[in-house]
Protein backbone atom coordinates (compact mmCIF):
# COMPACT_ATOMS: atom_id res chain seq x y z
CA UNK A 1 0.00 0.00 0.00
CA UNK A 2 1.47 3.39 -0.95
CA UNK A 3 1.14 6.78 0.76
CA UNK A 4 -1.82 7.94 -1.33
CA UNK A 5 -3.77 4.74 -0.68
CA UNK A 6 -3.15 4.99 3.06
CA UNK A 7 -4.19 8.65 3.04
CA UNK A 8 -7.37 7.82 1.11
CA UNK A 9 -8.26 5.08 3.59
CA UNK A 10 -7.62 7.34 6.58
CA UNK A 11 -9.70 10.13 5.08
CA UNK A 12 -12.72 7.84 5.06
CA UNK A 13 -12.84 8.66 8.77
CA UNK A 14 -14.43 12.12 9.04
CA UNK A 15 -12.71 12.88 12.34
CA UNK A 16 -9.26 12.20 10.87
CA UNK A 17 -10.07 14.18 7.72
CA UNK A 18 -11.29 17.16 9.77
CA UNK A 19 -8.16 17.11 11.95
CA UNK A 20 -5.94 16.91 8.87
CA UNK A 21 -7.75 19.80 7.20
CA UNK A 22 -7.41 21.93 10.33
CA UNK A 23 -3.65 21.30 10.43
CA UNK A 24 -3.15 21.88 6.70
CA UNK A 25 -2.08 25.54 7.01
CA UNK A 26 0.59 24.56 9.55
CA UNK A 27 1.92 21.79 7.29
CA UNK A 28 1.96 24.12 4.29
CA UNK A 29 3.84 26.78 6.25
CA UNK A 30 6.47 24.31 7.37
CA UNK A 31 6.87 22.93 3.85
CA UNK A 32 7.35 26.48 2.56
CA UNK A 33 10.02 27.24 5.16
CA UNK A 34 11.91 24.08 4.20
CA UNK A 35 11.59 24.93 0.50
CA UNK A 36 12.89 28.47 1.01
CA UNK A 37 15.76 27.30 3.22
CA UNK A 38 16.87 24.74 0.64
CA UNK A 39 16.40 27.25 -2.19
CA UNK A 40 18.82 29.58 -0.37
CA UNK A 41 21.27 26.68 0.00
CA UNK A 42 21.16 26.80 3.78
CA UNK A 43 21.36 23.91 6.19
CA UNK A 44 19.27 24.00 9.34
CA UNK A 45 22.41 24.90 11.27
CA UNK A 46 23.29 27.76 8.91
CA UNK A 47 19.77 29.19 9.10
CA UNK A 48 19.83 28.92 12.88
CA UNK A 49 23.20 30.69 13.07
CA UNK A 50 21.94 33.53 10.87
CA UNK A 51 18.88 33.86 13.12
CA UNK A 52 20.82 33.66 16.36
CA UNK A 53 19.09 30.49 17.48
CA UNK A 54 19.96 26.80 17.72
CA UNK A 55 19.73 24.21 14.96
CA UNK A 56 17.44 22.15 17.19
CA UNK A 57 14.82 24.95 17.06
CA UNK A 58 14.80 24.80 13.25
CA UNK A 59 14.67 21.01 13.32
CA UNK A 60 11.72 20.98 15.75
CA UNK A 61 9.88 23.47 13.56
CA UNK A 62 10.50 21.53 10.36
CA UNK A 63 9.64 18.12 11.79
CA UNK A 64 6.40 19.33 13.30
CA UNK A 65 7.18 19.01 16.99
CA UNK A 66 7.13 22.77 17.59
CA UNK A 67 4.56 25.42 16.75
CA UNK A 68 6.45 28.68 16.41
CA UNK A 69 5.39 32.11 17.54
CA UNK A 70 4.62 34.81 15.01
CA UNK A 71 7.82 36.53 16.12
CA UNK A 72 9.88 33.43 15.33
CA UNK A 73 8.22 33.07 11.93
CA UNK A 74 8.92 36.74 11.23
CA UNK A 75 12.61 36.23 12.06
CA UNK A 76 12.75 33.24 9.70
CA UNK A 77 11.06 35.23 6.95
CA UNK A 78 13.48 38.15 7.26
CA UNK A 79 16.48 35.83 7.42
CA UNK A 80 15.30 34.18 4.20
CA UNK A 81 14.77 37.57 2.55
CA UNK A 82 10.99 37.38 2.73
CA UNK A 83 8.16 39.16 4.52
CA UNK A 84 5.66 37.38 6.73
CA UNK A 85 2.02 38.02 5.88
CA UNK A 86 -0.82 36.45 7.82
CA UNK A 87 -4.38 36.59 6.57
CA UNK A 88 -7.75 35.16 7.39
CA UNK A 89 -9.78 34.11 4.37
Amino acid sequence: MNHNEIKKNLFNDNEIKTEYDEMSPVYELKKEIIRLRIEKGLSQKELATLMGTKQSAISRLENGSYNPSVEFLNRIAHTLGKELHISFN
